[in-house]
């Protein structure tokens, strides 16, 4: 039936009915994953006390909440540094603290809201203005970062699904061969793009813009960093674990997936989402401490640099305004 009414609209009909479909696939999809990833969670942890998850959160000690606050302020710290180079590859010249700062601000700000590519742009474009840095640069910027944290978690989710002994991949949900296939495919993927920045310096053509890919010697700074970023951020949770929890390198693989998935999601921040993959790919771990982290890894890497971002945003405005 629906393939007899699609043929018999007009070309233009059926553009406009595909549109609408598409329009209303990106709004119902988030919703149907929030709702699955509550269930997960639910399922997973409605039986815990939240005494029983304050006692994880007490076993922490001092040492586990600096390593993980530690942890979390050195993330943002490369991407800082992702930032400063994609302003050097942008053209712009930005001196380093202000773009230590902005980059602070746009991914403290869009990692807690959502839609990370146009909050962060947005407030890049805010502040990088006083440097006569334009909307193209903004943007060069923009993708140079978002490109630096998806080679960055597929090399170390390839890694951590690739290279993973078989019995810690056993500890996952995750079937063997499918962490295997997966793992080297992203290994792959990363690769391509090397190469493809090595031998292709004619611009790209996409959505009628060009794009001038960055050089080699760029990419693999993007690959580096972007892999010690991610394995830093997902150290957050590792540390919160108790000892023995799951090894870090097999950890990291299912880090990376619940990430991606969380991204893809459009729930801001991945929340409930994130963890409810987490929940499914290591259903071995125990639910308190798991919760535990969970909780940790969001004050640590989410709430604090919100405020902290706030604040300053609040501040900034109204010193500005008083000049």
């Amino acid at each position: 039936m629906a393939a007899e009414l699609a043929q018999a609209l007009p070309e233009h009909g059926r553009i406009a009915l595909a549109a609408v479909a598409r329009r209303w696939l990106l709004r119902v999809a988030p919703m149907i994953l929030l709702v699955a990833a509550v269930w997960v969670l639910w399922r997973e942890f409605h039986h815990l006390s939240l005494a029983a998850v304050a006692q994880a959160m007490e076993d922490w000690g001092h040492g586990r909440i600096l390593a993980a606050l530690a942890l979390a302020a050195f993330s943002f710290l490369l991407m800082g540094v992702v930032e400063w180079l994609g302003v050097r590859w942008s053209g712009a010249r930005v001196p380093l603290g202000p773009v230590l700062a902005v980059s602070f601000l746009a991914n403290a700000i869009a990692h807690a809201v959502g839609a990370n590519l146009l909050v962060s742009g947005a407030l890049r474009a805010r502040y990088y203005d006083r440097y006569q840095v334009n909307l193209t640069q903004v943007a060069a910027t923009t993708l140079f970062s978002g490109m630096s944290f998806a080679v960055g978690i597929a090399a170390l989710g390839g890694a951590g699904l690739a290279l993973s002994p078989a019995q810690q991949i056993s500890a996952t949900a995750i079937p063997l061969h499918v962490a295997r296939g997966v793992g080297w495919g992203l290994l792959v993927l990363v690769a391509a793009y090397v190469l493809l920045c090595a031998v292709r310096r004619r611009p790209l053509i996409a959505f009628g813009r060009s794009l001038t890919l960055p050089s080699a010697g760029d990419a693999v700074a993007q690959i580096v960093i972007g892999v010690v970023d991610n394995g830093v951020a997902a150290a957050i949770i590792w540390v919160l674990l108790p000892p023995d929890t799951v090894h870090y390198l097999t950890f990291v693989g299912a880090y990376a997936v619940a990430a991606v998935v969380g991204l893809a999601s459009s729930v801001p921040g991945g929340a409930g989402v994130f963890e409810g993959s987490i929940s499914t790919i290591l259903p071995d771990a125990e639910p308190a401490p798991l919760a535990a982290a969970f909780l940790g890894y969001r004050l640590a890497f989410y709430l604090l640099p919100l405020i902290i971002a706030c604040l300053a945003l609040a501040g900034d405005t109204l010193y500005h305004r008083g000049r």
